[in-house]
C-alpha cells in the first residue's frame, strides 16, 4: 500500500519536524514494513509552468512524426518547442519545464536547434517529471493557471511510504487504516474519515426511482448499500488534486466516475462499483452464477463462469464479478446519465476464489479478501454519492439496501492472562490506552475488562489477540529480555537425530540441501507415472497457485521441477535432495480439531487431531545429473549413473542400523530394469535408479539422470551398534562363481551363501558379473572371507565352509559352480 504523507497529514496531527525516517520508524514499531520511501520532487527545480497550446506545426520531413508547438505561459511572448507527443491539441494546457529547470536525473532543460528549429523548452510527460511511469503522452491539464507553478498545481513535492500489509490486516489497505496506525505509534490526535462522512448533509434515501438490492445467497455477502443518482456530467475531468492523489497511490486516472470510487476505495479501504444504471433490469442481485455461463469482464476479456462463481447480476444477465471486476456492458462511459454505485461486504473466500479461478487479482479483490469493514458499505457508498454531486453536478435519487444488522461484539479480556502471555506485567491504563488506540470500546475499571471490538477488526477474537496488539502499541521494547527455560532433560528424538545425520552425511558428499512446495499439479503426476497410494492426494481449498491446488505425495515431483529450473539457468552437474513430509489420502480422516490453548489438550483429543490430519510419512530423496566428477585437461571425467542413485540408498539404510533385501523392480518414473527396490523386515521402504526417458524428454532434462527416495519413517529404529571385536588372527579368503538362472538377483543369492558358509564368515563381495553364457544363465562370483578368533584357519576347514555356502545357494536358487 502506497501512503502520500500530503493525504495522510489530513487524518493526523503530526509533529512539524517530524521527518520521513522518523515516521518510517513509527510504522516498523507497530508491525508494519516501510519496504520503500520516495521522496517526489526531490530532484526536480523549475521554472515549471503550465501553458496553453497555441499551434502545432506538423514536421513531416522527418523519420518521425514531429510537432513545433507554439505555447503561452504568461510571459508576454510566445515561446515554441518540439515535441513528438501526439495527444494533445490546440487549447489543451501542458506542463511547460522552462529553459534552466532540471528534471529528475539531472537533466537540464536549455535552448536548442533541433530538427533546423529553436526548441525554447519542454513539454513534459508524467515519467519525466518522475511522478509515475505513463510515458505514452504528455501531461494533459484539466485545469490550471496559464503561467501558474506546476509544482505546486500538481502537488510533485511529496513523499510516499510503501508499506507491506499483512493478510490479517485489511483495514490498513486504505488512507484511514494506516493513519490510524500512525497516530497510535506516534501518540498523535487522529481523524477519523469516516466520522467525517458520517456528519454529511447526504441521508440515506428511500425512493422509487432508486436502483433496488437484494441478497439471494446468503453465504456471499452480508451487507449491500446502492446509491443512484443521475443527470450525471460524465464528461467532466477529474480534478487534479484527485488525480494526483489516485496516482501517488499506484493507480491510474481512468475517468470521473471510476476515479471516484477509486478515491473513496484507497481513503476509506471499502472497495466501490459504478453501474451505468440504465443498462440493469429489474434491480441488482448478489447471487452465485448458476445458469449465467459467460461475462466479459472491464478489461475486454471473455471469462467462462463456474456455477458457484459469486455474481452481481439482474433479471437478465451477469454485471460484476463480484468484488473482483465489473462487467464491460454495465460500464461507466462519457454517454451514462444515470449511475449506481455498489459497496458491498462480500465473503473473503467466496472472492477470493473469483479471483484465483480467473487469474484476475483487482486492487477491490485484494482488499475484500483480507476483509473489510462491513460498517463501511453505507459510509463509502454515500462519500461516493458526495463527490459525484460535487464534482459532476450530479443528483442524489435514493439509496437500497440488504443484508442482515451489523452486530456489535463484546469480549471479555483479563489483564493478568495479557501480562502473562506477553512476559510483562500491564496497568490498567496501559491497556485502556493500548486498545482506544485501535478503535476499542473499553468498559470497566477492574482486572476484568469488557471490550467491544470495532467492526474493522474482525481478527480480535481471543485474549492472544488483544495480547499482541497491546504488546506492539506500548512497544515491544519495554518487554522484559528472558531466554525461554528448557525442560530437564530434553533432547532430539530418534527421528530427528537421524534426519540431521542423513542431510549432513549428502552435504558432506557434495548434495545440495533444496526446500520445495509442497504442492504439485495432476498434469505432473500423470506424467511420472504414479498409481496406488501414491497418485492418491488431497486437493486444496484455496491453493497458492491453481496451476498446483494438490499436496504432493512424493518428493521427486518437486526435485525434478528444481532439476530442470536449475540446468535452464546455466548449471551443468547437479546433485540435489530434500528432506520433507509426503500427503497420501489413504486413510479417512474426521472432521479437524481446534482445542483451546490456554490448557493441555486431553489425551483423547490429542488423538482426534492426529486422526483429523492425513498420512504423512517422513521422506529423503535426491536427483543427480551431470559429472560427478569434472573433465578436465588431464583427461575425462565421469557421470552420474545409476549405481550413484543405489549406493546413496545404502548408505542412508546401513546408517541406521538396519539390514536390507535389494530386487530389481518396475517402478514409474524409474527406467524399467534400472530400478532397484529396498526393502527392510519386508517392508518397501526405497527406490533408486535411472529416470524414464520418457520423463526426462517431457521435463527437458539430461539423459541418464537418477534419483532415489528413502521413507525415513519407515526406517526402523535400531539398537544400539556395538562394534566387533579386532580379531588378531589372519583371515582367509576364498573366491566362488556361480551360474544362476538370470531372474536370480546377486543378493538373494549372496544370502543363501551367507547362511551356509557359517559364523565364521566375515564377509562376502559380489566382484564379477558375466551375462554372455547363454541359456537365460549368468555368472556371479563373490569373494568370501572367513577368521576365526582364535586361531588361523586351516585351508581344509575354510573349503568345508565355502563348500556348505555352495550346497546352499544351489539348494536355495539353483546354483551350480562356473567351470
Amino acid at each position: 500500500m502506497k501512503l502520500p504523507l500530503s493525504w495522510v497529514k489530513e487524518f493526523v496531527n503530526l509533529p512539524a519536524k517530524i521527518t520521513a525516517e522518523q515516521i518510517s520508524q513509527a510504522f516498523t514499531r507497530v508491525g508494519f514494513e516501510v519496504e520503500s520511501i520516495e521522496y517526489q520532487g526531490q530532484d526536480l527545480k523549475g521554472p515549471l509552468v503550465v501553458g496553453k497550446v497555441l499551434s502545432i506545426e506538423e514536421l513531416t520531413e522527418h523519420k518521425k512524426p514531429i510537432r513545433y508547438v507554439g505555447l503561452d505561459v504568461g510571459s508576454g511572448k510566445k515561446r515554441f518547442v518540439i515535441c513528438g507527443a501526439r495527444n494533445f491539441k490546440v487549447n489543451d494546457l501542458v506542463v511547460v519545464a522552462i529553459p534552466g529547470a532540471v528534471l529528475p536525473g539531472n537533466f537540464v532543460i536549455s535552448s536548442r536547434q533541433t530538427y533546423g528549429k529553436l526548441s525554447d523548452g519542454m513539454i513534459c510527460s508524467a515519467k519525466e517529471l518522475g511522478i509515475s511511469e505513463e510515458h505514452a503522452g504528455i501531461i494533459v491539464l484539466p485545469e490550471g493557471k496559464i503561467g501558474c507553478d506546476a509544482i505546486k498545481l500538481l502537488e510533485i513535492t511529496d513523499v510516499i511510504f510503501d508499506i507491506a500489509v499483512n493478510p490479517d490486516r485489511g483495514y490498513a489497505m486504505s488512507i484511514r487504516g494506516l493513519a490510524r496506525e500512525l497516530a497510535g505509534s506516534l501518540k498523535c490526535k487522529f481523524i477519523d474519515p469516516a466520522e467525517l462522512v458520517k456528519n454529511s448533509k447526504l441521508k440515506s434515501l428511500n425512493s422509487a426511482k432508486a436502483i433496488t438490492v437484494k441478497i439471494e445467497d446468503k453465504t456471499g455477502a452480508d451487507q449491500i448499500f446502492i446509491r443512484t443518482v443521475e443527470n450525471v456530467n460524465a464528461k467532466r475531468q477529474t480534478p487534479i488534486w484527485m488525480q494526483r492523489r489516485i496516482e501517488k497511490c499506484g493507480m491510474r486516472s481512468i475517468s470521473l466516475a471510476v476515479d471516484i470510487t477509486n478515491y473513496v476505495m484507497l481513503e476509506l479501504g471499502q472497495p466501490l462499483h459504478a453501474f451505468d444504471a440504465a443498462v440493469i433490469n429489474g434491480g441488482l442481485k448478489v447471487s452465485r452464477a448458476n445458469k449465467f455461463t459467460k461475462l466479459t469482464t472491464l478489461d475486454k476479456v471473455e471469462r467462462k463462469l463456474q456455477p458457484d462463481n459469486l455474481v452481481i447480476c439482474d433479471s437478465n444477465s451477469v454485471l460484476a464479478l463480484a468484488g473482483t471486476m465489473g462487467g464491460l456492458a454495465s460500464e461507466v462511459t462519457h454517454e451514462t446519465k444515470r449511475i449506481a454505485l455498489e459497496a458491498a461486504h462480500f465473503n473473503p473466500s467466496s472472492v477470493a476464489k473469483n479471483s484465483r479461478f480467473h487469474k484476475l487479482s483487482s486492487e477491490a479483490s485484494r482488499r475484500i479478501e483480507r476483509n473489510t469493514d462491513p460498517a463501511l458499505t453505507e459510509i463509502a457508498s454515500g462519500r461516493a454519492a458526495a463527490l459525484l454531486i460535487e464534482l459532476a453536478d450530479a443528483k442524489y435519487v435514493g439509496s437500497s439496501s440488504a443484508g442482515i444488522a451489523i452486530k456489535k461484539r463484546k469480549v471479555k479480556i483479563s489483564i493478568e492472562s495479557i501480562s502473562k502471555l506477553i512476559g510483562k506485567s500491564y496497568s490498567i491504563k496501559q491497556v485502556r490506552d493500548a486498545l482506544l488506540l485501535i478503535g476499542c470500546k473499553v468498559m470497566g475499571k477492574g482486572a476484568v475488562l469488557n471490550i467491544e471490538v470495532p467492526t474493522w477488526r474482525p481478527d480480535l477474537e481471543s485474549s492472544a489477540d488483544f495480547a499482541e496488539e497491546i504488546a506492539r502499541l506500548t512497544g515491544y521494547e519495554v518487554i522484559p529480555l528472558t531466554l525461554p527455560v528448557g525442560k530437564a532433560g530434553a533432547k532430539l528424538s530418534d527421528m530427528q537425530i537421524r534426519r540431521r545425520q542423513v542431510a549432513t552425511s549428502l552435504a558432506n558428499q557434495g548434495f545440495t540441501e533444496v526446500i520445495n512446495y509442497p504442492f504439485v499439479s495432476q498434469e505432473l503426476i500423470d506424467l511420472l507415472g504414479f498409481t496406488g497410494d501414491r497418485a492418491k492426494s488431497f486437493r486444496l481449498l484455496n491453493p497458492m497457485s491453481e496451476d498446483a491446488p494438490l499436496l504432493r505425495t512424493h518428493l521427486i515431483p518437486g526435485l525434478l521441477t528444481t532439476l530442470g529450473r536449475n540446468l535452464s539457468r546455466g548449471a551443468k552437474d547437479l546433485a540435489i535432495f530434500e528432506i520433507g513430509t509426503v500427503f497420501r489420502n489413504t486413510a479417512k480422516t474426521i472432521k479437524g480439531q481446534s482445542p483451546e490453548t490456554n490448557k493441555r489438550p486431553s489425551a483423547k483429543t490429542i488423538q482426534e487431531i492426529f486422526a483429523s490430519v492425513p498420512k504423512q510419512m517422513l521422506f529423503v530423496a535426491g536427483v543427480v545429473s551431470g559429472e560427478k566428477l569434472k573433465s578436465t585437461w588431464q583427461g575425462e571425467g565421469s557421470k552420474f549413473d545409476w549405481s550413484d542413485a543405489v549406493s546413496k540408498v545404502i548408505e542412508i539404510i546401513t546408517a541406521t542400523g538396519n539390514n536390507f533385501e535389494i530386487a530389481n523392480c518396475e517402478l514409474a518414473p524409474w527406467h524399467p530394469g534400472r530400478c532397484a527396490e529396498f526393502k527392510v523386515d519386508g517392508k518397501v521402504v526405497a527406490h533408486a535408479g535411472e529416470i524414464h526417458p520418457r520423463v526426462l524428454a517431457e521435463l527437458n532434462l539430461p539423459e541418464r539422470s537418477c534419483a532415489f527416495a528413502v521413507i525415513l519413517s519407515e526406517l526402523p529404529v535400531s539398537k544400539v551398534i556395538k562394534p566387533s571385536k579386532i580379531l588378531s588372527m589372519p583371515a582367509v579368503v576364498q573366491d566362488v562363481a556361480l551360474v544362476v538362472e538370470s531372474h536370480v538377483s546377486a543378493s538373494e543369492l549372496e544370502h543363501s551363501l551367507k547362511i551356509g558358509a557359517g559364523d565364521l564368515l566375515e564377509s562376502i563381495n559380489l566382484f564379477d558379473r558375466y551375462d554372455r553364457i547363454g541359456a537365460g544363465k549368468i555368472s556371479l562370483a563373490f569373494t568370501l572371507t572367513f577368521r576365526a578368533s582364535d586361531r588361523t584357519l586351516t585351508s581344509d576347514e575354510v573349503a568345508k565352509y565355502r563348500d556348505q555356502a555352495i550346497e546352499q545357494a544351489k539348494k536355495d536358487v539353483g546354483a551350480v559352480p562356473r567351470v
